[in-house]
């Protein structure tokens, strides 16, 4: 079986983020044999700053490690019922270069948050990749609500059924890896 690589990106900035501790579980029953977790702190995109400096080494390493990537997991947030504005804004700069880093890539969303556990912001995220032309599993869907209570001291979830959620979807998301590679 081919080695692959799984691309983590939390769309939280926050040190003991639980949408981290998500994608860092989502590795945990991948067991991908590379794991890399993106870092989607840049600056604010503009083009001004775009056509003076061109993409910040941020926004290139974080293209590239999409590149490289047989799989991506998504763990977002939901600020203000929407997708958090840090992860837009690194989406915003990967975009800006040719090919779309995750074209055809298979990608898996999940998100931790209160009380609807990020449904929302799901959605949203949905959208803004859809310029990216990724293979977007569709389920199960894995939304942690009450983010505060839903993992253990060890970082783990401590809801089997959100365990078994998120098991399943990380095994469609490694078939789809397969299928493609």
């Amino acid at each position: 079986m081919r080695e692959l690589t799984l691309l983590g990106i939390s769309g939280s900035l926050r040190k003991g983020s639980y949408n981290t501790m998500l994608v860092k579980e989502a590795m945990r029953l991948f067991e991908p044999d590379r794991f890399v977790l993106g870092d989607i702190r840049m600056p604010l995109y503009d083009g001004d700053l775009e056509d003076e400096s061109g993409m910040p080494e941020a926004a290139t390493i974080l293209r590239q490690q999409m590149l490289d990537a047989d799989a991506v997991v998504i763990a977002t947030p939901e600020y203000n019922k929407n997708l958090p504005g840090g992860l837009k804004n690194a989406l915003d700069w990967v975009s800006r270069k040719s090919p779309m880093a995750l074209y055809g890539k298979p990608v898996a969303i999940v998100s931790a948050a209160g009380w609807t556990g990020g449904a929302r912001a799901q959605y949203s995220l949905r959208h803004c990749l859809t310029a990216f032309n990724p293979r977007v599993l569709q389920g199960p869907e894995v939304l942690i609500a009450n983010a505060s209570n839903a993992f253990g001291p060890d970082g783990t979830l401590s809801n089997a059924q959100s365990t078994g959620f998120l098991k399943q979807l990380m095994d469609g998301l490694k078939a789809e890896a397969l299928r493609g590679s």
